[in-house]
């Protein structure tokens, strides 16, 4: 039973890695690096659990408001800030981050392994006799994650590359703001128990993918552009080098 149970808690993350994997086609991250960035995503989540629970003994909001600050605060703040700082920390800083495209893959390499731990505690220790929970969260929350690891992977790209230090400083600010917007109205749509607002959640969901798929194909072509480019500056050059001799 509890295999069967950790199977189905893995599984969406292990989709969703392989997934993204596949879409760097052009210049592959390193396994090793990816693998660190999914194991430091999912120790992340020790430190957002301390500080959930501490906030959670600190909230003294009461219905919608209640919903808002345990929604805002107390989960996207948190696991969001914990996430994008184990990317800071390594593969931000390494060499190997050397295009766009690279800030998604470990974004969602980090979201993922964050996921892929919350998903086993939920799936397989706290709601054990629900089958439902594994399924939505293998449909919603494990996906959301991810999407909003592209989110924050786009920005610290545009942070990493940017030419100009306001722009730079602007991205890095956005890199933490805008996955926490995204998962802050994903988790309040679902905790204000507001029936209207309910209706919201599979259009919401669909509306965020769409967005961030614009963002992943956009980076997506630059990376093969940029290959192709370094491929005309090669032939350029050899063309160069024959006319000569």
């Amino acid at each position: 039973m509890q295999i069967r149970l950790f199977i189905i808690a893995i599984t969406p993350a292990i989709i969703g890695l392989f997934a993204i994997y596949l879409t760097d086609r052009v210049d592959k991250e390193p396994g090793k690096l990816l693998f660190l960035t999914f194991i430091l995503g999912a120790l992340s989540v020790i430190p957002s659990i301390i500080v959930e629970e501490i906030l959670i003994r600190l909230n003294v909001f009461k219905g919608v408001y209640n919903a808002f600050f345990n929604a805002f605060i107390v989960a996207a703040l948190t696991e969001e800030y914990f996430k994008r700082l184990m990317i800071l920390k390594v593969p931000y800083r390494t060499t190997y981050f050397n295009e766009r495209l690279d800030g998604i893959v470990y974004g969602v390499f980090a979201a993922l392994g964050f996921a892929t731990v919350e998903n086993i505690i939920y799936v397989v220790f706290t709601y054990t006799n629900n089958p439902f929970i594994g399924l939505y969260r293998g449909i919603f929350s494990v996906p959301a994650h991810g999407i909003f690891g592209v989110t924050m992977g786009y920005y610290l790209s545009l942070a990493k590359f940017a030419t100009d230090e306001r722009r730079r400083k602007a991205n890095l600010r956005k890199s933490l703001t805008m996955p926490v917007l995204l998962h802050g109205i994903f988790d309040f749509i679902l905790m204000a128990n507001i029936p209207e607002l309910t209706f919201l959640f599979v259009p919401y969901v669909v509306f965020i993918w769409w967005i961030n798929e614009r963002k992943l194909e956009t980076f997506i072509y630059d990376s093969r552009n940029r290959v192709i480019k370094d491929k005309t500056k090669d032939i350029t050059i050899n063309d160069i080098i024959d006319k000569e001799e």
